[in-house]
This record gives structure tokens, sequence and C-alpha cells, in this order.
């Protein structure tokens, strides 16, 4: 497969390792929360791309919204974020609230392990 020249060179490592990850709950009864994972580009890093990784209740698409007009925002995300990467995350949503805390939590480690060099959120 080939990159794509406009992504991070990490981005194959971090599609993997998400995709490793399974959610038990998924479209379950009462899974109404969701994990997200979104793009984040500081040009004064040495390193300028990297990951927020969020859960919520609500649609991730209205969350990241949320996150850009600064309600509850993640400073990163609202700074830096640039657009969510529903490729790290579809797969796993929607799920119950416990699991949702615990696969945030699990994307991020498992971004720091594929070698994403900045990766805020994750708890």
């Amino acid at each position: 497969m080939l990159r794509d020249p406009s992504e991070p060179g990490w981005m194959p490592n971090a599609r993997r390792a998400a995709l490793s990850l399974a959610a038990e709950t998924t479209r379950t009864r009462g899974a109404s929360h969701s994990v997200y994972v979104i793009l984040l580009h500081d040009p004064r890093r040495d390193d300028p791309w990297g990951l927020y990784v969020g859960q919520t209740a609500r649609d991730p698409d209205w969350r990241f919204d949320q996150h850009k007009a600064g309600y509850k925002a993640s400073g990163a995300v609202r700074r830096f974020g640039i657009r969510l990467l529903p490729s790290l995350f579809e797969h796993l949503n929607p799920l119950r609230r416990w699991e949702a805390l615990e696969l945030e939590a699990g994307l991020a480690e498992e971004f720091r392990r594929a070698g994403v060099p900045w990766v805020e959120g994750g708890h």
C-alpha cells in the first residue's frame, strides 16, 4: 500500500495499532458512547504531527466542533486540531461508557507504542 505523502510517516503504524483493539460492547444495548481520534498539527514542534484521543456521549463530529469552539475543550485540539480520523476509531463505536473510558486510555497507549511522537488526551 502506498503511503499518502500528506500524512505523517507514523500513520500506518497508528492505524495498525488502532485496528488491533476491539470493543466488547460495540453496538450492544446501552452502547451510547464513542471514542474518537483527532489529528493535531503544531508547526513549532520538531515533529509537528500528533494525535488527540477522547471519549464522548455525543457524536464525535459534534464533540470536535465543541473543542474547536472552546467548549470543554482540550487546549491542544482547540489550537492544533485539524480533523477527525474515523479510520482509527469507527470500528469501536458505539460502546458502553466504562469501555469508552478504558479504550480512550488504551488507544493513547497503543499510539505511543506505535511511535506517534505526540499524543494528547487518553485519560
